[in-house]
């Protein structure tokens, strides 16, 4: 049973993504994820992320200061006392239904609900965590959570840091969809998507489409000539459809499209990546090893991705238009030098096990006592 939220679209990715490594590291093993506090309270859910999605995009300061001032904390009992009241009444019956060996979440807060009701001793199955970020907040930490899957050993370290027992923490890097460790011909791909054989950036805005800066997408499209662009905008449908009415992006070289589940072959094909550095994008743009521009990241988490892959040489943050001219003219003028690197990338990272959060969940379902006294 995996478990997730829909406050930003890389929690729930995370979590069809660790479900799709399960099944191939175990084809018998059955999974199923779920958005639990939209399942539950399909109602209300909706109306509190939309308003959370305004409050990221307007009032980025209070978010932060949000962040910041709880970065230790986690969250407290009143708290997930008020939540399952609100949201999730029915999650133990809704457990019993399904009779998962293991439960895992995506999100902060069915990990908190899920350890509220281990803590009552309510419920007797093993609850893994994955830590969906390049950072450990403290509204992720319970002491009923029996393993966290972490990205990094800094994560690692940081939960150390507060109390978590070592034996709990294993790093397996962020699961991403086993397709994006394939590869595919790009001939197919340019074929597929009406694209040309030329220098080409992916523009992403993450799942709710925030890559909306005009003034960074007008520089781009002002090398139009030069290079190929594809701009993919999520679920922004309004910003989608404006910038199809707008005369600067219409040209052969200009790709505008909206929500698709085909971003690893997009990735494959293009050079360089302009994109808001969530957890998830982040970790799909390293396995396919494709340099990243990271665009005015959101307050808390994504800054401290940010800082991370600029850390590890993995991405550069946007601090001027400059920035994205300086990659334009590389991709323009040394683009064989691009081709390689990206190549060299490639090589070292064939020996990361990009299946190791599955492995772990299923070594997690074999030592855990209540199912060996079950299945006995």
């Amino acid at each position: 049973m995996l478990l997730s939220e829909g406050f930003g679209a890389g929690h729930t990715q995370a979590a069809y993504a660790l479900s799709s490594s399960l099944r191939r590291v175990s084809p018998q093993v059955q999974t199923k994820v779920m958005e639990l506090g939209s399942f539950l309270n399909p109602r209300m859910a909706p109306i509190i992320i939309t308003a959370y999605k305004k409050t990221v995009s307007t009032q980025p300061r209070l978010i932060r200061m949000m962040y910041r001032s709880n970065y230790k904390k986690s969250l407290n009992r009143l708290t997930t006392l008020a939540l399952h009241r609100m949201f999730y009444t029915d999650t133990i019956q809704i457990i019993k239904q399904l009779h998962p060996e293991v439960i895992v979440c995506t999100h902060p807060i069915p990990s908190a609900i899920i350890s509220r009701i281990k803590r009552l001793d309510l419920l007797d199955v093993p609850l893994a965590t994955v830590i969906t970020d390049y950072d450990a907040h403290g509204t992720w930490i319970s002491p009923e959570v029996n393993s966290y899957l972490v990205s990094t050993e800094q994560v690692r370290q940081k939960l150390l840091e507060r109390g978590v027992e070592d034996h709990k923490i294993r790093i397996t890097g962020i699961p991403v969809h086993p397709n994006f460790w394939e590869r595919h011909q790009k001939s197919d791909i340019r074929e597929q998507f009406h694209l040309k054989e030329m220098p080409t950036v992916l523009v992403m805005g993450g799942g709710w489409g925030f890559m909306k800066d005009e003034a960074v997408n007008a520089h781009l499209a002002s090398f139009r000539e030069q290079i190929q662009i594809i701009f993919c905008f999520g679920s922004n449908t309004k910003s989608l459809e404006k910038m199809r009415k707008d005369p600067r992006f219409i040209h052969p070289h200009i790709h505008l499209l909206g929500f698709t589940r085909e971003i690893d072959k997009l990735m494959e094909v293009s050079d360089l990546l302009v994109t808001k550095p969530g957890g998830m994008t982040c970790s799909e743009g390293l396995a396919k090893a494709i340099p990243m521009l990271f665009h005015k990241p959101l307050p808390g988490q994504e800054e401290e991705n940010s800082q991370y892959f600029t850390s590890q040489g993995w991405g550069t943050p946007i601090s001027s238009l400059d920035d994205i001219t300086a990659w334009i003219h590389r991709l323009m003028h040394h683009y064989d030098e691009v081709v390689r690197e990206r190549a060299e990338m490639l090589d070292r990272i064939a020996s990361y096990y990009p299946m190791q959060s599955a492995q772990a969940i299923i070594e997690l379902i074999e030592r855990h006592p209540f199912l060996t006294e079950n299945n006995n």
